[in-house]
């Protein structure tokens, strides 16, 4: 397996690097101070065709993870919001893409990979986060189609979507037997909360959704009933490399500021970058963020003949490894910074906050972690 960066790839990281630091880095700070959803950055994302990216070429994309993964890369290392609008994005095509029907894929992958249309994915509620298989939103068989009732929390980019793949039960057993639903907005019962104030990743938002026998038609059901389950899993295992180069971006991006603030500063008759623990400081950080590009570039190259439990381990590495590097490198960064570091003024502060959010969101490290051993074991039964 090679995840070595080809010519196509490389011009679509030196028209990302451009764009991002002429275009996005100078707004970066007054989108997270506002927490107001960047509508600018939407369309410049829009009208660099990026929405499709990673899809298949007959909706106008490149079919490659790896180019996914070094455009949000380049992106997070100046704006992790601008990043997230197309991570949002991308997760409910892949989705539709993986388990729709032909009449679904028809009516909503063109919107979406044209940003005409904008889509959120919720499986997240109050006592089941991380536990998928363990939600209590209901859809219930009526007439026709399914009447949903429960409640969601931190959907994120609900309040700008036009539709939510939502996730509930359909099945009669405790845990598991669940599907995707096509929930439109304006859909009566349906109703979206004002949107959270997060500590990071402010620039897009997330909401709590109200379900109240709200009822969608069977064809807005992705797949055979009570299939929802394989449908979230490969949607998930899908954006992971991705998650995972918000990290690297992330990581990336508080290395940049710590040496440039470093070079500027003296302390004791001599550059602040001359000493040698700092150097050390920054020898691990880079170290980190390389180690971390690495595992996501292989995750996100790994092609159909990589088996799915495979691929999924290979993803939640790529995932654990550069959210931990993210929160480490951007700790070490505030270091750096001294008292500066810990002001709402200062950019480094930001990167801190949402390296903390990427280590709970898309599945924790610590649920990556159980990914990860699982398949160890069963590996090693397997022999």
């Amino acid at each position: 397996m090679t995840f070595e960066l080809n010519d196509d790839q490389r011009q679509i990281q030196d028209l990302i690097r451009r764009v991002a630091r002429e275009k996005i880095a100078p707004r970066a700070q007054e989108i997270d101070a506002t927490g107001e959803y960047p509508h600018d950055m939407f369309e410049l994302l829009k009208e660099l065709g990026l929405f499709t990216l990673p899809f298949p070429e007959q909706y106008g994309g490149t079919g490659s993870m790896l180019s996914a993964c070094v455009t949000v890369e380049e992106l997070c290392r100046v704006c992790y919001n601008t990043a997230y609008l197309l991570v949002v994005q991308w997760l409910p095509f892949s989705a539709i893409l993986a388990g729709g029907s032909d009449e679904q894929k028809a009516r909503y992958l063109p919107g979406l990979a044209s940003g005409a249309l904008r889509a959120a994915f919720s499986t997240t509620e109050s006592q089941s986060g991380s536990d998928v298989a363990g939600i209590r939103t209901r859809a219930k068989r009526v007439d026709g189609g399914y009447s949903i009732t429960g409640s969601k929390i931190w959907c994120t980019n609900a309040a700008m979507a036009d539709f939510i793949l939502v996730a509930a039960k359909t099945g009669d057993q405790e845990r598991g037997q669940i599907n995707l639903f096509i929930v439109e907005k304006d859909t009566k019962g349906f109703e979206i909360s004002p949107k959270e104030d997060k500590m990071g990743a402010r620039g897009v938002p997330s909401s709590t959704l109200y379900f109240d026998d709200v009822f969608v038609p069977t064809d807005a059901r992705l797949g055979p009933e009570e299939g929802g389950w394989k449908i979230v899993m490969e949607a998930f295992n899908k954006s992971r490399p991705v998650i995972g180069a918000r990290g690297v971006g992330l990581a990336q991006g508080a290395l940049d500021h710590a040496l440039a603030f470093i070079n500027d500063r003296k302390a004791f008759g001599q550059a602040i970058s001359d000493f040698q623990g700092v150097r050390w400081m920054l020898a691990d950080m880079a170290t980190r963020v390389e180690c971390s590009r690495l595992l996501v570039y292989r995750a996100a190259a790994a092609d159909a003949g990589v088996s799915g439990r495979d691929l999924a381990m290979m993803a939640a590495m790529a995932k654990l490894q550069s959210a931990d590097t993210a929160m480490k490198v951007a700790t070490d960064a505030v270091q750096l910074f001294g008292a500066a570091g810990i002001s709402n003024d200062s950019p480094i502060n930001r990167y801190f906050r949402d390296a903390k959010v990427l280590q709970i969101v898309e599945g924790t490290s610590q649920i990556q972690r159980n990914i990860i051993a699982r398949q160890l074991v069963q590996q090693s039964r397997d022999g």
